[in-house]
Parts: structure tokens; sequence; C-alpha cells
């Protein structure tokens, strides 16, 4: 064991593996057994450390390092007691009598979480107690010393034995690789370059299929952690939909897209949270969710900055020819001007046939038109009075509004 902690749920899951197990359980310590470790190796049937290790220091913290509530420490320090305990006593001969004692001093175990707890000569009060190799040999919680597994063997007297070591599979390689910020930080610009690009020009089919891609490559990694929950994928699904629906349903900028925006900014951001122990107030009250949304809005932000330079180039470059018209309609080969019939419709009376929010749809002698509103929203069906023709596009206004003078 080498290691400076982890999830609390997941330390009691192993202790109570080992505690319960029929074959024994030795743990060789190679450097550290802090917070969960601690909880592992004291339920651990023997304990050997190489020389220089630690064990203890198992206050609950959340993600950031910092000290949780008393509610997580009493339990911690109950599990502790609770393991400690199991090892049973034994008894020897002091001062002529026969006396019980602890193999794993339950209260040396509670030190360990909580510093108000004061064992004379051994800990002061306002220390988490943590031990080195020797002392851990010295009050019970180690065996002995070690500098490796076949070292530990021997002491254990153990001769017949075959040791297997573990190999990351290639499922196990793929999530590791893909949890890497670095990586993260790219595939959320994906996810938003994409979904950007096609905005901009729907229908290449490209840029959301690379956006989709992403999206897979992000969250199949994290929900294969146990990061990422179902409820965080779903949120970030609706949030596309709605981006989505708001502009090509809806268009402006209302409700419906800042709604998506926020939904799938904070599924990008909680995704990245571990939901196995999950508590919105350690969530909230700690820095973890502050530094997760800086990740995901840095990586946004490059995003848009990387997806409009790309944008400039694709258009100045030649090899997008299918995107960009680049023939040039000169007069000299007979291409002229020429004023469309949509000008004589100024001073017509119609209908809007959408909600012009401020372009949509207008009916006008059962012909319909594209058009755009001259100030603020015209709601569907209502009267529309066609007020100028510019640049190829018919523009209205409310027909209560135009006295029968003009």
């Amino acid at each position: 064991m080498n290691t400076y902690g982890g999830i609390l749920e997941s330390a009691d899951s192993i202790r109570r593996k080992i505690m319960y197990s029929k074959i024994p359980v030795f743990v060789f310590i190679d450097g550290n057994a802090a917070s969960a470790g601690a909880l592992i190796s004291i339920a651990c049937d023997s304990i050997y450390m190489r020389k220089g290790s630690t064990i203890g220091a198992a206050t609950v913290v959340n993600q950031s390092g910092e000290k949780v509530s008393e509610k997580y420490q009493g339990y911690m320090r109950g599990m502790m007691r609770g393991t400690a305990e199991t090892k049973g006593k034994y008894k020897i001969i002091e001062n002529g009598k026969e006396v019980e004692k602890w193999k794993r001093n339950p209260e040396i175990a509670e030190a360990m979480v909580d510093d108000r707890i004061k064992i004379d000569g051994i800990i002061d009060s306002a220390k988490i107690l943590t031990f080195t190799s020797s002392e851990a040999i010295k009050y019970g919680f180690c065996e002995n010393e070690a500098e490796n597994i076949i070292e530990v063997l021997e002491l254990a007297n153990i001769e017949n034995y075959e040791i297997k070591k573990y190999k990351y599979t290639s499922l196990e390689k793929f999530i590791l690789l893909f949890l890497s910020p670095y990586l993260q930080g790219i595939l959320i610009m994906i996810i938003i370059g994409g979904i950007y690009f096609e905005l901009q020009t729907p229908g290449i089919g490209f840029p959301i299929i690379a956006s989709i891609i992403a999206s897979v490559l992000y969250f199949s990694p994290l929900y294969l952690e146990g990061l990422a929950e179902n409820w965080e994928i779903l949120v970030f699904i609706i949030g596309i939909i709605l981006i989505a629906l708001e502009v090509f349903v809806v268009p402006g900028f209302g409700i419906t897209g800042i709604s998506g925006t926020i939904l799938t900014i904070f599924a990008l951001t909680i995704s990245l949270i571990d939901n196995i122990i999950f508590s919105w107030d350690i969530v909230f009250a700690s820095n973890i969710f502050l530094k997760s949304l800086f990740f995901v809005s840095i990586s946004i932000f490059l995003s848009f900055l990387i997806s409009l330079y790309a944008g400039s180039k694709i258009i100045t470059s030649g090899n997008f020819g299918f995107l960009v018209l680049k023939s040039t309609q000169k007069k000299e080969t007979g291409f002229i001007g020429v004023e469309t019939k949509n000008r004589e419709m100024i001073g017509e009376i119609g209908k809007a046939i959408t909600d012009l929010r401020p372009s949509g749809k207008i009916q006008i002698n059962e012909k319909i038109y594209d058009a755009k509103s001259e100030m603020g929203f015209l709601e569907k069906n209502q009267m529309i009075k066609v007020i100028r023709y510019e640049t190829g596009q018919l523009y209205v206004i409310k027909a209560y509004l135009i006295s029968d003078k003009n």
C-alpha cells in the first residue's frame, strides 16, 4: 500500500471485506497509509511497513483538502475505533499481574482522526496522530519492518506462495487516458466548437459529428469511473436541445437559449466532480465546484477563439470551396444588377404567418415573403404593412401604426 487516502465509502467497503475474510490478509505499507489507507491497514490481520513509511492522519477532508463537518469526523472515528477493536486483546504479565491489552488500541486509532484526543506519552491534543514504522511497531500498529513483499512473506513464515501483479486492462487505460485534464479541455473545445460551427453553417454535418464524438469521449470515461451520473448526461442533452430550439424554432436569444447554455455548462462542470459520495453541501461549500467551473469556462472561451480564427481561415483558404462562393459576377460577362419586384410591395398590407423576432414570414395577396420587423417583435397573425425594401429585405411594422395619409 502507498496512498494518501481516498473515498470514504470505498474504503469502508474494502475494510469490511478484509475484516470478514476467512483468509488472513496482510498489508505491506510501502510509503504511506494515510486517511482511508490507515483504516484499511488496521482492518488487516498483520501490518508490515518499509522503514520510513507512515500510517495515520485519518481526518476526513473534501477534494480540496479542507476538513469537513463533525458529522463525517464522528463517523470516521467510529469506524477506526470499531476496526481496531475487531483485532481483539491479548494477555501479558505486568508487575506480577495478568492484564489484557488491545492488539490495536482503539483510542490510538481514534487519535488518528481527532486532534482533540490526548494520549499520555503518545500524542498531545491539537495534533492528528501519525506513526512512523518504528512507532507503529512500538504501539502495536505494525508487526515488523520489511523492505519488500518477499521479506514480508519470510517474516510471516509463508513458504508456499504465488505472487500476482495487477495490470491495467485496455478499458482502464482508455479511461485513464481520457481522464487527463488536458484531453478533457480539448474535448470540451471540440464539443462547443462543433456546435458553434454547425449553428453558423447548418447542414454541413462534419462539425456536429465531431461534437457528438467528443461528447461521447468526454462523458464515457467519467461515467465508467463513477464521476458522471445518468442525470448529469441527461442535463447536458437537454441543454443542447434547448440551444437548438432557440436557434431553429424560436429565433432571438431568450429564455430557451439562456437555459440551454446554463444547463450545458452546468453538466460539463458537475460531471467532473466525484459522485460516489455526493453532497450538494460539500460541493458548494468547497472550492471544487468553482475550480471545475473555471476549467470548463476557460475551455469554452478558448473554443470560441479558435472557432473564430478557424472560421476566418476556412473562408480565405481554397480548401473548402464547397462552403464558400468564390465566383465573381462581372458586368463585362453579362451580369447586371436588376431591381426586384419586391420593391413594389412598399405600402402593401398583409399579415405575419410566423412570429417576427425580428425576422420571419409574412403573407401578402396569398403569397409568402421573408420579412423583418422594423421595430420590436411581431406576433403571428399580426396585421403588418411594408414600409421599405432594402438589400433584398422587406421591412414591416404593425399596420395600425400607419395613418391613411401614409
